[in-house]
């Protein structure tokens, strides 16, 4: 506006009531400004406008500080913070609060961020392990799925596993898959600082180790190294891989229908090989992640057999032969009803052992409040009990020619003592040789438990049970039976006293 004014009047020679018309400005105030030597804009001090919400600006400032640290679930939201400093006695609305932050956010954006120094990492030095939560349809319902993220520092290789949590036997399955993808196990793991594998952060670098995590490095024979906390630059690439996958694959995983999370690691396994050989090295450009990873597996140790990755625990047996397990019901033998058994937790089942022997095994269901049998870990009970065939629960999920014959054998008198002898038959022969007599059985049209053991007894002694031969000769005149020979032999034997 100055150098304006100056121009109309010492240039063009405009009068002064003339350039205060048209700029709006008052006389004096242009003759202020004509007679300054220094051609500069003069400044005014901004107006100081007072809000309502001044006297809790430190505290809002304090809380948004920290939650700036915090995950973006965990952060307070403009409503809780205005009903809590309202809860201290501000008396104005929530509009100047939600603008207060906002201009808060803004001022913090716009400052410079941190520098950091690049990273290099030589061939089979180390790798990066990250979890990522992720959503997809499994068993026909969205579910929220744990990703494990694994790569390589130098050949940029990368494996992803999808599971339902990020519990231990989780942490060590994701790390077997991984190895056996990339064909060896570097030197060096760089983590977070995640509960799995720290049970305690220290100063600096001391870290109180997981002892099952340790157990698996040390059968992996890589050393583990953990980050500074809350310092996920640290670890930058998987947390870029993190997010170029969340782009790129999961998107489209996020879009299908699985039908268990087999089929989805499997698609996962096939997407990860697919970009290994389709992405460019980004420090060697003309190579392909695919053609690195080969030269790096020369620098890498072997791959050892998978680590027995499962995490052990005690439960009690109730009376009815179940265990409690992540709100589940699991049946065991009922011979070990109201003992202690150790039950040992693997990603995909779980297995039971008394004594240092197994004695049970389950798949493992992440649903809730469901009872898993297997029926022949009743039958010891039915042998003192016969009558529990008729309703017991383990026993409606028996193999359908067992029920076939379990409602032929019910209707009789004594079946259920009948149907006991033929399962009782199970722990001696095996279960698939009792199906195959009581098919066999079932094919004669009457069934009976005699029958059963009848075949059962030919197929452990391998003798053919009898077959009906198809020939096409026919007999002129068939045989007659002869019933007056039995009268004849009476006779004979009369004169006996």
């Amino acid at each position: 506006m100055l150098a304006k004014i100056r121009r109309m009047h010492f240039r063009d020679h405009i009068p002064l009531r003339e350039i205060a018309r048209r700029t709006g400005l008052a006389r004096n105030t242009l003759r202020h400004w004509l007679r300054q030597k220094d051609v500069v804009e003069p400044q005014y001090k901004k107006r100081e406008v007072k809000s309502v919400v001044d006297p809790w600006v430190e505290q809002l400032a304090q809380w948004l500080k920290t939650d700036s640290h915090r995950p973006k679930r965990d952060r307070r939201t403009a409503m809780a913070m205005f009903k809590a400093i309202q809860a201290q006695g501000y008396p104005g609305g929530y509009g100047r609060v939600c603008a207060y932050i906002k201009r808060w956010r803004k001022q913090e954006a716009e400052k410079p961020g941190p520098a950091f120094v690049p990273l290099t990492f030589a061939q089979g030095e180390a790798f990066q392990f990250d979890w990522s939560t992720e959503y997809a349809f499994v068993g026909g319902l969205r579910r929220k799925l744990e990703v494990a993220h694994t790569k390589l520092c130098a050949s940029r290789a990368f494996w992803l596993t999808a599971y339902y949590s990020q519990s231990h036997e989780m942490l060590f399955d994701a790390h077997a898959r991984a190895f056996a993808a990339f064909g060896g196990v570097p030197r060096r793991g760089i983590y977070d600082n995640m509960k799995t594998a720290v049970d305690k952060v220290g100063r600096g670098k001391e870290r109180d180790i997981n002892p099952r995590f340790y157990a698996m490095c040390g059968h992996y024979l890589f050393d583990p190294e953990f980050c500074n906390v809350a310092s996920g630059w640290e670890k930058g690439r998987v947390e870029k891989n993190v997010q170029d996958r969340r782009r790129q694959i999961w998107h489209q995983a996020s879009e299908r229908r699985w039908r268990d999370l087999d089929e989805l690691n499997a698609w996962l396994g096939e997407q990860c090989l697919q970009a290994w050989a389709d992405t460019a090295n980004p420090e060697w450009p003309a190579l392909t992640i695919a053609e690195l990873l080969q030269d790096e597996l020369m620098q890498m140790l072997p791959a050892p057999l998978p680590f027995d990755g499962y995490i052990e625990k005690p439960v009690r047996v109730t009376s009815t032969a179940l265990i409690h397990f992540q709100r589940n019901r699991y049946s065991v033998p009922a011979e070990h009803a109201h003992a202690v058994l150790s039950l040992r937790i693997y990603p995909a089942e779980l297995r039971l052992v008394a004594d240092g022997k197994e004695v049970a095994r389950h798949v493992r269901s992440f649903e809730r409040d469901q009872t898993f049998y297997d029926f022949t870990h009743y039958i010891g009970i039915i042998d003192r009990k016969p009558g529990a065939l008729r309703n017991g629960a383990p026993f409606a999920e028996m193999p359908e020619p067992l029920l076939r014959l379990q409602r032929i054998l019910l209707k009789q008198t004594g079946g259920d003592r009948v149907m006991a002898d033929v399962l009782g038959a199970i722990p001696k022969h095996g279960l698939d040789a009792v199906l195959v007599a009581v098919e066999l059985a079932l094919e004669s049209g009457r069934p009976s438990g005699e029958h059963v053991m009848n075949v059962l007894a030919r197929l452990k002694a391998g003798i053919p049970a009898p077959t009906r031969i198809e020939t096409a000769l026919t007999l002129a005149e068939e045989p007659k039976p002869d019933v007056d020979r039995y009268d004849q032999l009476r006779q004979e034997v009369s004169h006996v006293d």
